[in-house]
C-alpha cells in the first residue's frame, strides 16, 4: 500500500523499501534512546523523508535529468548508516554477512576496511560485534557511495541519449520544415534526372522525386518516415540482443529510441548522397519505387552506427558492479576470500543494486 499510486516501478520499489526502514527505525525508537543516539534517529528520520519525498517527485524536471532516482538512493544509503549505528549490539551479529556483501559487490578485494572487517567476521564466526560496529558502517557507507557513483555514469550516459534523441529529432523536424518552405531547397536534392528511355531523344532525361516529379515537402516527409520506419524494423529484430536491465533510467528504451531520428536523417543524407554522386555507380534512380527502397536501405543502415552506441551502453551497465553476475548464480559464498572477474571483485551470482528498478 505504501507504493499505491506510483507508476514508475522504481518508485514503488523505494517506497517499499522506505517503509522498511522507517518501520525499523521506529522499532528501535520505541525501545528507548540515549540523547545522542536520539540526534541520530532524527537524522534518519529527515532522510527516509527526504527519500519518500524524491520517489514521489513526477516533475518534468525530475524526469529528464533523473535526479529523483539520485536524491531517493543517497538518503535511503545515507539512513542505512545511520540504523547500522542505531542497532542494539545483541542484534548487530547478523548484519555483518550484509555488510561484508555489500563491500565485496562494490569495493576492490584491497580496501583496508574491507579487509579488516572481513577478517574480523571470520574469526568471529560471520558474526558481528560491537566493538567493530563503527567499522561495519565505515564500510557500508564506502559501498553506497561506489554503487551511486556508478549509477551516475547510468545516469550520465541516459542523459546523453535523451539530448541526442531530443537534438536529432529537432534537425530532422527543422528538414521537414524546410522542405516544405523551400521545396527546391533539400526536396530538390531527393530528385533524380534519369534517362528517358521512351524519348526519341538519347539525352532526354525526365525528373523523379519520391512523390511524382516535382520536389515538394511531403516527398522528403515520404523520405524521412520511410527511414524512421525502417530503423525501427531494424531496432525490433536487434531487441533479440538486449537484455533487461534493473536501472531505473531505461537506457535499452532510450537505444531503441535513438533510432527513429537517426534513420529519418540516414534515408534524408543518404539519398543526398546518391544525387551528388558519392556513391560510385549510383548516379540516377529510376523511379519512385527505387528511391523509397534506397531510403529503406539507409534507414536500416543506421544500425551500423546505432550498434557501436549499443556496446557503449551495455559497456557502461556492465560498469555498475555486480552485474557481471550470471543470471540464476547462487549469492555469494561468505566462506572464501573474493575472487578478481572481469576485473571485478566478488563471487559469482546475480548482484541487483539496491534502489535500483
Amino acid at each position: 500500500m505504501v507504493a499505491r499510486g506510483k507508476a514508475a516501478s522504481w518508485r514503488q520499489r523505494k517506497s517499499a523499501y522506505v517503509a522498511a526502514l522507517q518501520a525499523q527505525l521506529d522499532k528501535i525508537e520505541a525501545r528507548g534512546l540515549s540523547p545522542d543516539n536520539q540526534q541520530l534517529a532524527d537524522k534518519a528520520h529527515a532522510l527516509l523523508k527526504a527519500a519518500r519525498d524524491a520517489a514521489e517527485d513526477r516533475s518534468l524536471a525530475s524526469w529528464l535529468t533523473g535526479a529523483a532516482v539520485d536524491r531517493a538512493s543517497s538518503n535511503v544509503h545515507q539512513a542505512e548508516v545511520v540504523l547500522l549505528q542505531l542497532t542494539p549490539d545483541h542484534e548487530l551479529a547478523w548484519r555483518g554477512a550484509v555488510v561484508l556483501t555489500q563491500g565485496r559487490h562494490h569495493l576492490g578485494s584491497e580496501d583496508p576496511r574491507l579487509a579488516l572487517l572481513e577478517g574480523h567476521l571470520r574469526e568471529n564466526s560471520f558474526s558481528l560485534d560491537k566493538s567493530f560496529k563503527d567499522l561495519a558502517a565505515s564500510v557500508l557507507y564506502a559501498a553506497n557511495s561506489v554503487e551511486e557513483t556508478e549509477m551516475a555514469r547510468v545516469r550520465s550516459f541516459r542523459n546523453i541519449l535523451l539530448l541526442t534523441f531530443i537534438a536529432t529529432t529537432i534537425i530532422t523536424g527543422i528538414f521537414v520544415l524546410m522542405g516544405y518552405r523551400e521545396p527546391a531547397g533539400i526536396p530538390a536534392k531527393l530528385c533524380f534526372d534519369p534517362l528517358d528511355p521512351l524519348s526519341n531523344d538519347p539525352d532526354h532525361t525526365e525528373k523523379v522525386c519520391p512523390i511524382g516529379s516535382t520536389p515538394s515537402g511531403a516527398s522528403l516527409l515520404l523520405v524521412a518516415v520511410v527511414g524512421m520506419t525502417a530503423a525501427a524494423l531494424a531496432g525490433a529484430a536487434s531487441v533479440r540482443r538486449i537484455q533487461g536491465t534493473s536501472m531505473p533510467y531505461m537506457v535499452p528504451l532510450g537505444l531503441l529510441l535513438l533510432r527513429l531520428p537517426i534513420g529519418a536523417l540516414s534515408a534524408v543524407l543518404g539519398l543526398i548522397l546518391i544525387r551528388g554522386e558519392f556513391i560510385p555507380g549510383l548516379s540516377a534512380l529510376d523511379n519512385n519505387a527505387q528511391i523509397v527502397g534506397w531510403a529503406v536501405v539507409f534507414g536500416i543502415g543506421q544500425e551500423t552506427l546505432t550498434r557501436m552506441i549499443d556496446r557503449q551502453g551495455n559497456a557502461v551497465l556492465e560498469n555498475v558492479k555486480g552485474s557481471w553476475r550470471g543470471f540464476g548464480m547462487p549469492p555469494p559464498d561468505l566462506s572464501t576470500p573474493p575472487v578478481s572477474t572481469n576485473g571485478h571483485d566478488g563471487a559469482a551470482g546475480v548482484a541487483v543494486p539496491r534502489g535500483a528498478a
